[in-house]
């Protein structure tokens, strides 16, 4: 059996009774936390094992309702634990989910297609979908990366495809245009109404316009700079304090990724977020101070080094921080609901849900310029 040849069971499609009223079968998976000692205690023990044909020393964060063939944090996001020792690298990879990394502790650079930049603790960057990277260890200490991907979303879907030994590196969008008689449908895309209906040809339909997805980097140093300017909102803001790593090709959606934004927020000290739900999941990693999350009326502490499946989608939830500020690294996949037509947002109780993405969405009470 092959690519080209696959052994089929022969199946038939089942009926089933649809619910006559609307359906009420969501059940969110609970919040889990990753404590700090925990993932400590695994980088520990992934430094401690023989260095794997590929370089790759790796352990999935797994929630205990995640499918077996789609390991993840949350539905649709899978979370890597990444360690390498000092003078180690990993071999060149590549796979049709995209990436978020985020490093937590050591130094080392990463070689994402014909990019290559230095990192160290706190930075922040992307590995577009299919493009070859590898990382290296030229540090003292070990390295650990938690690495974000849409991988279960696309393993549900049963399209994820991996390449252990890509032949080529960067695969790069070729953005000229196509100008060819023999390959241009003669009519083009045409309209059919007058409400906007339009008809468009196969050969637009598989030549789609190519945008050039860059492999980005946030450097926390720079970060951290920015964030200081947000402390200083007063008491009263009602907004929460944070700049979302912002990958321009994903335009509308709002993404570091097409599939998901990471963003880095600051709680000064007692600061408490309003309660609010959404359609999109959400994974926190603290890495200073400590506080508390209500999730579905539920309290979680956690403390800076913990990894938390923080908000389940559409279960009301909100943080506070406590006695010292606390700097946190968000992933959720709001990218994915927008240009999917599925994220509700309710900012705040009193006030019924918006569908963002299709309708004005929320304003805060930050003075302008500030």
């Amino acid at each position: 059996m092959n690519d080209l040849r696959r052994d089929f069971q022969d199946l038939k499609a089942r009926v089933i009774g649809a619910p006559a009223a609307a359906y009420d079968g969501n059940e969110p998976w609970a919040p889990v936390i990753m404590t700090r000692e925990e993932i400590d205690a695994e980088i520990e023990r992934l430094a401690a094992m023989p260095q794997p044909p590929d370089g790759r020393r790796i352990s999935l964060i797994v929630h205990p309702r995640a499918p077996a063939n789609a390991p993840g944090l949350a539905p649709g996001i899978q979370v890597a634990l990444v360690v390498l020792k000092p003078g180690e690298e990993t071999h060149p990879f590549r796979h049709n989910a995209t990436e978020v990394s985020f490093c937590i502790r050591g130094r080392g650079h990463a070689v994402v297609g014909d990019r290559r930049f230095e990192f160290g603790q706190y930075d922040v960057w992307n590995t577009p979908s299919h493009r070859t990277y590898s990382r290296i260890n030229n540090g003292t200490d070990i390295q650990a990366c938690l690495v974000y991907s849409n991988a279960p979303l696309l393993q549900l879907m049963q399209v994820y495809l991996a390449d252990a030994d890509p032949a080529s590196g960067a695969v790069v969008a070729d953005l000229k245009h196509v100008d060819d008689r023999a390959t241009c449908s003669p009519f083009g895309t045409f309209r059919i109404g007058d409400d906007g209906a339009m008809l468009m040809p196969y050969e637009t339909l598989i030549n789609p316009p190519a945008i050039h997805s860059p492999a980005l980097y946030w450097p926390w140093a720079r970060v951290r700079e920015e964030l200081g300017k947000l402390e200083a909102l007063g008491a009263d803001y009602i907004g929460r304090r944070l700049y979302l790593l912002y990958n321009p090709m994903t335009t509308r959606t709002n993404g570091t990724t097409p599939n998901f934004f990471a963003t880095i927020t600051i709680r000064p000290p007692h600061i408490i977020d309003r309660p609010h739900r959404h359609v999109s999941s959400a994974i926190n990693y603290y890495f200073k101070g400590r506080g508390y999350s209500s999730v579905g009326g539920k309290i979680y502490h956690w403390k800076a080094g913990d990894l938390m499946l923080s908000a389940p989608g559409w279960t009301v939830h909100n943080h506070a921080s406590e006695d010292e500020v606390v700097y946190e690294l968000t992933v959720q996949d709001q990218p994915l609901n927008i240009a999917m037509e599925s994220l509700l947002w309710q900012e705040s109780l009193k006030n019924p849900p918006i569908l963002l993405g299709t309708a004005p969405g929320f304003v805060t009470n930050r003075p302008a310029g500030k």
